[in-house]
């Protein structure tokens, strides 16, 4: 198709929550194997020979390493990732064998599997190439580079305006490298007082502004294949600060639900962790439940925050803002609506953890209850069980 698949130049194009997350693995679960699959949501129909360009793309992910200027960037911005694993992430290189791509038709197979702590990369930048090669190779056009710019400078004109603090969480779907980077100059150079940081530790780089990110569902996921539904959300939390130590302090609540998360946040998690995330569900009945929950712990709701990010535009932050500001902290991470909002239709694509080999030698089905109806994902079998046990209707 003559299309340049050399699109990643940096082992740090990836979100920051990947990093802490395997600095984690590596340090508590290093025999862990996981699998990994590629859920196509938006039923996009990819041209015949996608599967080879994205072959090449991921391999050419192989020559890709932590360089110096890299290392110092960590090092000196990110002091609670421990010396040992940034030796380790300096020696890691992508294994393209531990991805395995399959096309049928217009229907695209992706999956990964091998030991946890390596194969925990892979998810965000196999997202970023299939979004970025699809464009290409169907052809599809985007907005000229002024327009970009002109509407992100809208969105931030109105993110200054509202007051609010907000980061750049769009990797995964970006429209591709060129307008993250565009997008994210952008913000940078214009930011007024509302853009805090990005979630992509390459771009945080780049421009100069914060890494921003904790953990991801599949680090709740795992905990429940180990440790059992009931005790998930407990041993994910303790282990986190097993290893953090109170750095990185909010919490991802609705792996499974939010009711059953906020039974299991108790007085010494609520304390500790600086706040929740929300991603899935009504954001405004969310911010209720949590500030209720702290008041009925007995904490100020004002010295907790919750960071929204959950398909987030210009008008759900708006409406989010007058619903909740000044009853507790809030700040928005922002996605596929800054990276993707180029005048094409944003692709509707993820990869989700699906099973991983415990210490029993098993492997185990894993899952995630979401707090919309009918967007549970996982096995069946697995999430009747899972209902049943931690008595969620819905």
């Amino acid at each position: 198709m003559g299309i340049n698949t050399r699109i990643f130049n940096s082992i740090l194009d990836n979100d920051f929550y990947k990093f802490t997350m395997q600095c984690a693995v590596v340090k508590l679960f290093p025999n862990v194997k996981a699998k990994y699959k590629f859920i196509n949501r938006g039923k996009h129909e990819f041209p015949q020979g996608f599967d080879k360009l994205l072959r090449e793309a991921v391999d050419y992910m192989a020559q890709l390493q932590l360089t110096k200027d890299e290392k110092h960037f960590i090092i000196r911005t990110c002091p609670y990732l421990n010396p040992a694993y940034i030796d380790f992430l300096e020696g890691y290189r992508y294994d393209p064998s531990e991805v395995h791509i399959k096309q049928n038709g217009n229907d695209l197979e992706v999956k990964v599997e091998g030991f946890w702590y390596r194969t925990i990369l892979w998810e965000v930048p196999l997202l970023s190439l299939i979004s970025e090669l699809y464009y290409k190779a169907t052809g599809q056009t985007s907005w000229d580079d002024e327009k970009i710019i002109k509407n992100t400078l809208d969105k931030v004109k109105l993110f200054n305006d509202l007051d609010v603090r907000f980061a750049e969480f769009g990797t995964r779907r970006r429209h591709s490298y060129h307008a993250h980077r565009l997008v994210v100059h952008t913000l940078e150079t214009f930011n007024g007082k509302s853009f805090i940081g990005s979630s992509n530790v390459h771009m945080a780089m780049l421009y100069n502004t914060k890494p921003i990110g904790t953990h991801a569902h599949e680090w709740f996921m795992f905990h429940a294949a180990e440790y059992g539904f009931k005790m998930s959300n407990t041993m994910a939390l303790e282990h986190w600060v097993d290893v953090y130590r109170g750095d990185l302090g909010v919490a991802l609540s609705d792996t499974y639900t939010t009711e059953v998360f906020f039974k299991q946040f108790d007085k010494k998690f609520s304390k500790l962790f600086d706040g929740v995330r929300h991603d899935s569900g009504d954001p405004i009945e969310f911010a209720n439940k949590t500030i209720e929950h702290y008041k009925h712990l007995g904490i100020n709701p004002h010295f907790k925050y919750i960071i929204f990010s959950d398909g987030l535009n210009p008008e759900k932050v708006e409406s989010i803002t007058h619903a909740t500001k000044d009853k507790i902290g809030i700040s928005f991470g922002i996605g596929t609506n800054l990276t993707n909002d180029v005048g094409l239709r944003p692709m509707n694509i993820v990869i989700k953890l699906t099973q991983v080999l415990t210490s029993d030698n098993e492997w185990v089905d894993t899952l995630k209850l979401s707090d919309e109806k009918g967007k549970h994902t996982g096995n069946q079998k697995m999430i009747d069980l899972a209902k049943e046990i931690l008595r969620i209707e819905q």
